[in-house]
């Protein structure tokens, strides 16, 4: 599992002890973009897809981290697997930390490595219609509307990304 940096940033590899803040994120009404909120239980299960994805497909989750300070403040990665189409580019920021540009900033990065480390060709995002944040971060990445890719909710908005 790689650890990729930016001018602000730190993606790093999760760890058993960053669960609790995660579960936290999942229960709450943050996560009702995602299919939540989610209890315990289903939390876990997201956290361990989100580690197993590097071991089957060499590309998985990471933590953003403020360089300054090592706060965690959020996820980025790509998911792939059978609940997932296409491999999905995704994040989610910890509250009180959006409007700083960390989500798009995060997923560049993953985006770039996706690319130029691991050689995909096209990324998807999944959008809850109503998430207007997420939308506009896949706007800022340059993402494109894919009225014909698979949905994972049919009410989801797909926005694709090439190589």
């Amino acid at each position: 599992m790689p650890t990729l940096t930016t001018q602000r940033l730190r993606l790093r590899p999760m760890a058993a002890a960053d669960f609790d803040a995660y579960r936290d994120m999942m229960a709450s009404e943050r996560a009702r973009f995602m299919g939540g909120p989610f209890d315990t239980r289903a939390a876990w299960g997201l956290f361990c897809h989100d580690v197993a994805c590097w071991q089957l497909f060499e590309h998985g989750c990471l933590l953003i981290e403020l360089a300054a300070t090592g706060e965690t403040v959020g996820q980025v990665g790509i998911s792939h697997g059978p609940l997932f189409a296409e491999k999905e580019l995704g994040w989610f920021l910890y509250a009180g930390f959006e409007g700083h540009g960390y989500a798009t900033e995060a997923a560049r990065e993953m985006r770039s490595w996706a690319f130029e480390q691991r050689g995909l060709t096209t990324l998807v995002s999944y959008c809850d219609a109503e998430n207007a944040a997420s939308r506009t971060v896949c706007e800022r990445l340059g993402g494109v509307i894919d009225p014909d890719a698979t949905r994972q909710d049919l009410e989801d908005v797909v926005y694709r990304y090439r190589a």
